[in-house]
This record gives C-alpha cells, sequence and structure tokens, in this order.
C-alpha cells in the first residue's frame, strides 16, 4: 500500500502539534502553539485518534504515533484530518499570526507531494496544488477580504473536487461567476437582471464596471485589443456555462456517461478564477478600494 504523505509531512506535523521540545529561553520559539502532553493527547481526540503518550516524552510519542497512524489502511485519511484540525484557523483566534506560521510550515513540507493547505470562508481545505495555482489564490485572498460570503461557498465546493468530482467542480465553476457577478451587483445597489444566468449576469456588470465591448474611452493604439478581450469576457462565461450544461453534474449525471476529464474541470476552474478575479480588481478599483495583496494559501 503506497502512503500518500511523506514522512517530511509526519515531520512537520510534529513541530506544528508539539510547539518543539520544550520552552525556555535557549529553546527555539514553537511554530504555532506549545502544546503539553495532556493536550497533545486531547488534540487527537478531538481528531478521532486515540493517542496516549504514556512514559515517553511528548515529542517522540507524537512522532511514534503519527508513523503508525499513516501506516493504517486508513493512513491517509487519518493523517488528512490531522492536517485539517492543526490548520484550522480557530485553533489560533487569540493569535491569528500563528495560523499562517503553521500552514505555511506544512504547506512546505506538502509541496514535493503536490498538496497544499488553503483557507475559504474560513475553513482549511487539502487541495491538488495545481488546482491552487496563481490564478485562483489571489482570487481566494480577494474574496476573503471582501467577505463575498457566496463567493466563498464556491471556491470551497470547486477547489477540492477537480481530480475527486470533477463534473461538480465545473458546476461550481459556473455558479462562482454567477456568484461574483450577483456580489458586485449588489455591492453597486444595482438589481440583478431578469435572466440570472451566467450569460446574463456578465452581461449585467460589464456596463456598469465599464467592461462594455463598444466603450469609447481606449487608447487608440491598443483600442482593437482591448475590444477582442472584453468581448471575450461574454464568451469565456458562456462556454464555461454551456460546460456546466453538457459536462456538468447541475442537471443530474446520466447512468454510465463517460466522467469529465480532470483537466478540462481545472481549466474550467482557473478560467472562472481568472474571469472572477477581473471582475473583482474592477469593481475594487471603481470603488477606489485598497485590498491587501495577495500573500499565501
Amino acid at each position: 500500500m503506497s502512503q500518500r504523505f511523506s514522512p517530511f509531512v509526519i515531520k512537520a506535523l510534529v513541530d506544528v502539534i508539539t510547539g518543539g521540545v520544550g520552552q525556555g529561553p535557549d529553546m527555539a520559539p514553537p511554530i504555532g502553539i506549545y502544546r503539553s502532553g495532556p493536550k497533545i493527547e486531547q488534540f487527537f481526540l478531538n481528531c478521532g485518534l486515540d493517542m496516549r503518550i504514556g512514559t515517553s516524552s511528548r515529542v517522540p510519542a507524537t512522532t511514534d504515533f503519527l508513523r503508525q497512524a499513516a501506516g493504517q489502511w486508513d493512513g491517509d485519511e487519518r493523517i488528512k484530518q490531522v492536517i485539517l484540525k492543526v490548520s484550522d484557523p480557530r485553533e489560533y483566534l487569540s493569535e491569528p499570526d500563528k495560523a499562517a506560521a503553521v500552514r505555511d510550515h506544512l504547506n512546505r513540507a506538502l509541496e514535493a507531494d503536490s498538496l497544499a493547505i488553503t483557507i475559504v470562508s474560513g475553513k482549511a481545505h487539502l487541495v491538488q496544488r495545481q488546482s491552487t495555482g496563481m490564478i485562483v489564490e489571489p482570487f481566494i485572498s480577494k474574496v476573503r477580504t471582501l467577505d463575498f460570503d457566496a463567493v466563498q461557498i464556491e471556491i470551497a465546493r470547486a477547489l477540492p473536487n477537480v481530480s475527486d468530482d470533477p463534473e461538480d467542480a465545473v458546476t461550481a465553476a459556473c455558479s462562482l461567476i454567477e456568484a461574483v457577478c450577483r456580489s458586485i451587483l449588489v455591492e453597486l445597489r444595482l438589481p440583478l437582471p431578469a435572466k440570472k444566468d451566467i450569460d446574463g449576469l456578465i452581461r449585467a456588470v460589464q456596463e456598469p464596471l465599464g467592461l462594455s465591448p463598444g466603450r469609447a474611452d481606449l487608447p487608440v493604439e491598443i483600442e482593437q485589443d482591448i475590444r477582442q478581450i472584453l468581448g471575450g469576457l461574454t464568451s469565456v462565461a458562456k462556454g464555461i456555462g454551456a460546460l456546466r450544461t453538457h459536462g456538468g453534474d447541475a442537471h443530474g449525471r446520466d447512468k454510465g456517461a463517460a466522467r469529465l476529464d480532470p483537466r478540462i474541470a481545472r481549466f474550467a476552474v482557473n478560467a472562472a478564477g481568472s474571469l472572477s478575479l477581473f471582475l473583482i480588481e474592477t469593481w475594487e478599483r471603481q470603488q477606489h478600494r485598497a485590498l491587501p495583496q495577495h500573500g499565501g494559501a
């Protein structure tokens, strides 16, 4: 049986769960929270795992337990639950900087395994790293700052499902664009269009955001280029909407139907993220909002 998580991930988990070998002036500061033996046992109990330190020391006992857990038939799921628990921002409400330090430490260990922890709507998710590339991660940072709840829900739905349930990921990608458009219209205090599908919503935000293909305030030397890109907004949205209809699961899935290629789902999610990020940044500029730049998963 092959294990998904490398020894480097186990070592990183030991670091962030225990907080290191001890506390004192000569000790390195803990990554995250320093946990005593009883608190380590309670941490694992909260993960649904019965861990006893016994006569051993905190760090060796935690290392041995995680290695044994990883070797079980359901070891991948056990380790995943531990990763999500120790990465949960709610564990660090009084010291949010420690939550980011824990996540960064684990992500460095997970990188070689093509995995990443990302936070969406206040919840940790373990996803394939290629699902959270340069397009999607800055987008997550924006919507988290803007508190677009409906948008965050669709991201949380799309990212983990790119490989496991590509049909649902495509459906969520389409819903993502729709949620961004609805959120922007609400922020601008404009009515929703009569046609509330992806095509109608994209068209509804183009004019108030100054993104209509026929706009007249473009520099002459790039006018045609920008018109072509702006005209492509609707084409991209329509394409993702059509993919949801024909390949997603919004309208059910026929028995025995061929599964959607995860590459296509990943392409749809990243295209939806790119388009949505552009819309949000355009709204941000129009409203003279200065949002924090992306600083990590």
